[in-house]
This record gives C-alpha cells, structure tokens and sequence, in this order.
C-alpha cells in the first residue's frame, strides 16, 4: 500500500467509526423518548399498545387498590371525565396519594386498556404541580391561576 492508500484507509476508517458513533447515539435517543398525555387527550387520541409514553394527572379518589407484595392498581383522572386504569408494581413515592398530581411512566397492554406503569412521580409539596400536567389543565380550563405553585 502506499501512503496515500494508507491515509484514505485511515480517514474512511476514522468516518465509518464515527458514523456508527452517531448512530447508535441517535438510536439510544429514539428509545428513551415518551411523549406526555392526559387521560382526555389518550380519549380523542388513543395509542398504540406497547408505545412508551408518560401519562399525567390526579390520583382518582377511592381509586387505590394494593394487590400482593409491591402490587398497585388505581386511575389517573384529569377532571375532564377520562379515566385511565393503572398498574404498578414496585414501591411508590410517599407523597402518592388519592387527589394528588402524579406522572407515570410506562406502556399499555395489548388490550390498550391497562396502562402498566414501571414509574410513579408524585407531587413534592402542597403546592406544586408537575409542569407538563399543570398546562394540560390550563388547556382544558381546569386550573385555577393561585391554585399552585409551578
């Protein structure tokens, strides 16, 4: 090989190493990405079974079930009527609770009608209220300016 065969073999090597370099950083990306909903909004939208997304709203009251072990069912409501049924397994935040804020991340069945949560966040104090959910009510006109604070 000559030099000049010699440095092209080491420029496409170095190009072929960061082209796989980008595209398994663009494939990682692809794969943590959840898109964030609201009961009301999975209603009009629906989505397909097995797609990652986060689900937001309030803990629906008498909602809350403990199966066996770590096992929990309850519903996120976002006071627009739509309600989704959840289950979780693992231990949940203490601040969970019935009529509180909560983002839960996860997927549903393949019957598209139980979302299994592999996360639960739980609001942090009395007056704050996830972003994501605290606009969402906004849209909807469900929040009240004062109620929280963001």
């Amino acid at each position: 090989m000559t030099r000049k065969q010699k440095r092209l073999a080491a420029i496409a090597g170095g190009m072929t190493f960061i082209m796989a370099a980008v595209f398994l950083v663009m494939f990682a990306f692809s794969q943590s990405v959840a898109y964030f909903y609201m009961p009301s909004d999975l209603a009009a939208e629906g989505v397909h079974p097995g797609t990652r997304i986060r689900l937001g709203g309030l803990v629906g009251e008498g909602s809350i079930k403990r199966g066996t072990g770590t096992d929990v069912d309850f519903t996120v409501t976002d006071l627009g009527g739509a309600v989704v049924h959840v289950r979780y397994a693992g231990i949940l935040p203490d601040l969970f609770r019935e009529g509180q804020g909560v983002v839960t991340e996860g997927k549903f069945g393949a019957d598209g009608q139980l979302f299994s949560a592999d996360t639960v966040l739980a609001k942090h104090d009395e007056r704050y209220v996830p972003k994501d959910v605290a606009e969402k009510l906004k849209e909807q006109g469900l929040w009240q300016h004062g109620e929280a604070k963001q």
